[in-house]
């Protein structure tokens, strides 16, 4: 799969990026993350930090974080 979120559930910017992805259409799959910061060893590797959400576009080589940014880039480079 070329794009991999990671996100936690019930995280509401996590919801925010899962449906614009999924109102344009674009295929991903989800991680999902353990709640506690400090268990999210997978995120911090990917991506430097454990916040969530965390959008890994592969096939771009983008790895990026805070949903607003992810909006801004689904809307931008994957709509």
């Amino acid at each position: 799969m070329a794009l991999t979120l990671y996100a936690l559930d019930g995280c509401p910017y996590c919801e925010t990026v899962s449906d614009a992805l999924d109102d344009h259409g674009i295929d991903y799959e989800t991680e999902w993350v353990e709640a506690m910061h400090s268990e999210r060893n997978e995120v911090k590797r990917v991506s430097g930090q454990r916040g969530v959400p965390v959008l890994v576009d592969d096939e771009r080589g983008v790895t990026m974080a805070e949903s607003e940014n992810i909006l801004g880039y689904v809307e931008a480079t994957l709509a």
